[in-house]
């Protein structure tokens, strides 16, 4: 058995390491306000002190292309407080709320990434392992299809149709599992892959039998997005997400406990079957309202843990919430650079792009998967 004063000593390292992935993801909310598809024009100091009413000297803003309007080369009262509220929209209406966003879907992608590996023993697991992302991913296609348009208490019936069909696709899991011999992990497993890729091929039949205006908005919502900038729709997730972050990092000594065996588990007071379906309820519900909000964003859930691993240890008390932190920073500079990379690709081709952005699922595809492959091949060479 370890010496608890050694465990305790290895715990309080990772924690600094755990408190300076928190300090930089502070660091990244900062600036984020500067950072989007124009970000030449409202830097991350002028959105600032635009939302903290700190004053803005005219002479700064001197041949400034956003603040001088008429090209006079001085700026007059009226076209400085005209650049303070644009200042003030771009960088937190639009910009920080679209990494708030980021934030939320990063964090629990990442926290459900890392318990669906340590609750499967599969480094391989994702949230998206039991097919909700292809459950709800089918209930949009449908909802797109039927033409089923529309808003009920504020929100969209697509995202309602997609929060359903992931919901169908967890509660026929578990109703699989159920029976008079309980489902191995493995099994688990398998019955969420095999309905996922049912629903992928009955998403194929949906795209097929729509016409091209419908096609194109599935395949674009099947990338994944955070598009959605108001504050009110990312405000609308906390309530849906912020439970099972609190569920997984109260659980995760227990799943501690877990990794050691069910028999020993069990000797310990663990309950396995109500960890199990805790774990499995909690995440598939969160990746739920992600999926049904923004689509499908792959990689993070996968990629995350990994390297959250490797910072920290595979102690669950610390490597949820790094894993947690790691995966909000991810998505946030994950989405910075698809609002970037169009503006830098209308440089290099000589083209305007104008507010042009990759889809974000793009990105963490392109991002995570060399990632994966390093972190692959480090553990096949250990």
């Amino acid at each position: 058995m370890s010496d608890p004063a050694i465990v305790n000593v290895g715990f309080r390292k990772y924690a600094a390491r755990l408190l300076a992935a928190f300090g930089f993801l502070l660091v990244v909310l900062i600036v984020s306000p500067g950072i989007g598809t124009e970000s030449s024009s409202i830097g991350w100091w002028d959105a600032w002190r635009a939302e903290l009413g700190i004053p803005i000297p005219a002479e700064e803003l001197s041949g400034h292309a956003v603040a001088d309007l008429n090209g006079d080369g001085s700026i007059s009262d009226d076209e400085r407080d005209g650049f303070v509220k644009l200042a003030r929209v771009i960088g937190f209406s639009q910009r920080f709320a679209r990494s708030l966003l980021a934030l939320q879907v990063g964090i629990t992608l990442a926290l459900c990434g890392a318990t669906f590996q340590v609750l499967f023993r599969n480094p391989l697991a994702t949230p998206y392992t039991l097919g909700i992302a292809s459950g709800g991913s089918l209930g949009a296609l449908i909802a797109l299809r039927v033409g089923w348009t529309g808003v009920i208490l504020g929100i969209s019936t697509m995202s309602l149709s997609a929060f359903g069909g992931s919901l169908a696709v967890v509660l026929l899991v578990l109703l699989i599992a159920r029976g008079a011999r309980r489902l191995t992990s493995n099994e688990l497993l398998l019955a969420g892959v095999t309905l996922g890729l049912f629903c992928s091929a009955m998403m194929v039949f949906v795209t097929s039998i729509s016409n091209e205006r419908v096609t194109f908005v599935i395949v674009r919502w099947m990338m994944g997005s955070l598009d959605p900038l108001r504050t009110v729709e990312g405000a609308m997730l906390l309530p849906m997400i912020v439970p099972s972050w609190v569920v997984l990092i109260f659980v995760s000594r227990s799943l501690n406990q877990y990794r050691l065996g069910d028999e020993l588990a069990t000797s310990r007071g663990v309950n396995v079957l109500a960890l199990q379906l805790v774990c499995v309820c909690v995440c598939s519900l969160a990746t739920a309202a992600i999926v049904a909000q923004c689509g499908p964003v792959g990689f993070v859930g996968l990629v995350v843990p990994h390297v959250a691993g490797l910072l920290v240890g595979t102690d669950c008390r610390v490597l949820l919430p790094a894993s947690a932190i790691l995966g909000g920073t991810f998505l946030i500079l994950c989405d910075w650079a698809s609002q970037v990379s169009m503006r830098v690709a209308g440089e290099l081709t000589g083209r305007h792009l104008g507010s042009a952005t990759l889809p974000i699922g793009v990105v963490t595809a392109i991002v995570g998967v060399p990632i994966f492959l390093i972190l692959l091949r480090r553990r096949l060479g250990s």
